[in-house]
């Protein structure tokens, strides 16, 4: 499934593909509330994934197109790891509105509200977290890595975006960080999605070998 990964996409205005994006969206709430109730550990990652599969390979909204979907057998991941897993406290950071850059000439508004800090082999990674502006908002983060561009996509993944469903939750100013759940935004998959890509600030200078993979 994209988790309707993408903060634009390109469903036009046809009643039936804007229920159709409707219904693909309450899924993905679903699924990552299965998650948030279901706890941290493999079993519970495992559905996920394969709830995604499900997605993917049979929901108009997904983000392979007719061909690729009956072709498709599953995303590729790294293997489960849970020391990927953080609960992280949400610092402060300099309020700013932000433009970022879509792997086109599209740009998405958000605002810096906030710094999370964890810990890859005694190195510290730090990640902002956007909150998207316009109605209703949401949490945005994304991220690359040193694997990007080799291991997994040049413009980045994304590990949270509440506004389409994908929250691992939080508590208070903790939030839950598993990067197993880290994943493709759609414009990997089909060039009809426009999705931003993770700036600049966001780029680690670590591995992480963790969540969706290219193949």
């Amino acid at each position: 499934m994209t988790l309707d990964t993408d903060l634009t996409d390109a469903t036009g205005d046809d009643t039936r593909a804007n229920l159709d994006l409707w219904d693909y969206r309450r899924r993905v709430h679903e699924i990552y509330s299965s998650v948030r109730q279901g706890g941290s550990g493999q079993k519970t990652w495992l559905a996920w994934r394969k709830a995604r599969d499900e997605l993917f390979a049979s929901h108009s909204q997904s983000a392979l197109d007719r061909e690729s979907r009956v072709a498709f057998d599953g995303l590729s991941y790294f293997p489960y790891e849970p020391g990927w897993r953080f609960e992280v406290e949400a610092g402060p950071v300099q309020a700013e509105r932000v433009a970022i850059g879509h792997g086109g000439h599209d740009q998405t508004s958000f605002q810096r509200f906030g710094l999370v800090r964890f810990n890859v082999d005694r190195t510290e990674a730090p990640l902002t977290l956007y909150w998207l502006e316009g109605y209703g908002g949401g949490v945005f983060l994304p991220f690359r890595d040193t694997t990007s561009g080799r291991e997994t996509y040049s413009g980045g993944r994304y590990l949270l975006d509440t506004v389409k469903g994908a929250d691992l939750g939080h508590k208070e100013n903790r939030l839950i960080l598993d990067f197993n759940y880290a994943y493709h935004p759609s414009c990997v998959y089909s060039n009809r999605w426009s999705c931003p890509l993770a700036p600049e600030e966001n780029s680690l200078g670590v591995p992480i070998r963790a969540g969706e993979r290219l193949s």
